[in-house]
């Protein structure tokens, strides 16, 4: 573990373990450009690969590629819609559908970044029509949570290094 300053924060910021961060984790199965595109396309419903080809003016042999990571790691299931000639769409699982909450803030950090605040396409509520917000809510506080409120300490997942298991 590597402690390092950084000359904006008042907190030291402490650098771990690659093994030990579940953002680093995550972007190792879904931290490409195509990979995050191909996801969003599942969302809005496109789930054929001619469509998602199409769609993105992605190369057959990258979106194959994708796709098969996508599969193999249970984010996405392939399933045959036609059997002469045989052909598959593409389906999220529970797991990559947990994935709704990052894209949606990815998508409000590019509306306010990228698009000088005005977004190209809102995200609503099927049953009501109203503006979706994210933000990150503290459930025993009862109360939103800003950037500069949040800390973080280990987790149960946490593997130890041998030097800090000595000292734990």
């Amino acid at each position: 573990m590597h402690i390092a300053t950084d000359p904006l924060r008042v907190r030291p910021v402490t650098l771990i373990p690659e093994e030990d961060c579940s953002i680093q984790r995550t972007l190792d199965l879904v931290g490409d450009r195509w990979t995050l595109l191909i996801v969003r396309d599942l969302f809005r419903g496109v789930r054929r690969f001619s469509r998602i080809q199409k769609d993105l003016g992605i190369a057959r042999n990258l979106l194959t590629d994708r796709l098969g990571l996508l599969v193999e790691t249970e984010i996405v299931e392939k399933t045959p819609y036609q059997e002469r000639p045989l052909r598959h769409e593409y389906r999220l699982t529970a797991k990559g559908r947990a994935l709704s909450p990052t894209l949606v803030a990815m998508m409000r950090w590019g509306d306010e970044w990228c698009s000088g605040g005005v977004a190209p396409t809102e995200l609503v509520h099927h049953d009501c029509d109203t503006r979706l917000e994210l933000q990150c809510w503290c459930t025993a506080c009862n109360a939103p949570v800003t950037p500069t409120q949040i800390a973080s300490r280990p987790g149960p997942g946490r593997v130890l290094t041998a030097t800090e298991s000595t000292h734990a």
